[in-house]
């Protein structure tokens, strides 16, 4: 799906990054994270609607990934809670689907890492006004076999709503 989206710049991701959108069926990889509380109280219940964590947390993160070549099911078990989003492959575009929430991406790629843009977003399915559109920074990485992450999401006059950062183990390594 990433892939599709992406045509040749895909091929400038680093081979972690590459290996885990190229995975289909069901998957269960494990790794790090480390968790941020949200900003304020109303991005506490914007986080609570999304299901982005709550707390400020460390520690193990147990993702689940069921991929089909255009829909991916993403379920990510934070120390303190778990998170479910859907992507979506759409008239060549990426969509996510996380609460009540549906995003759309654009995926670029830079220096090896994938990069994604928020194009648009829709609450209840009612669209977002271009000024009030949310910062997100969604990164990813790749190196020594890990997908290393970054994910942060702030509202004006809110703040942060969401951030998180950590790696997940996408292929084992040789031992000498």
């Amino acid at each position: 799906m990433y892939e599709t989206v992406m045509g040749p710049a895909f091929a400038e991701l680093a081979e972690p990054v590459q290996a885990f959108h190229r995975t289909r069926g069901r998957r269960e990889l494990h790794g790090w994270v480390e968790t941020e509380a949200p900003a304020s109280l109303p991005a506490r219940l914007l986080a609570l609607c999304l299901g982005t964590p709550l707390k400020p947390s460390s520690g193990a993160i147990r993702f689940e990934l069921e991929a089909e070549p255009d829909c991916e099911l993403w379920v990510r078990h934070f120390p303190t809670n778990t998170m479910q989003s859907r992507m979506r492959l759409r008239e060549g575009e990426l969509t996510e689907r996380l609460g009540l929430t549906l995003l759309h991406f654009r995926l670029g790629a830079r220096e090896g890492r994938l990069v994604m843009h928020l194009q648009d977003l829709k609450f209840l399915g009612i669209p977002c006004p271009r000024w009030a559109l949310p910062r997100i920074v969604a990164e990813e990485e790749g190196r020594d076999g890990c997908l290393y992450f970054t994910v942060r999401a702030s509202l004006p006059l809110v703040g942060q709503v969401a951030g998180y950062t950590g790696h997940l183990v996408v292929q084992e390594t040789a031992k000498a």
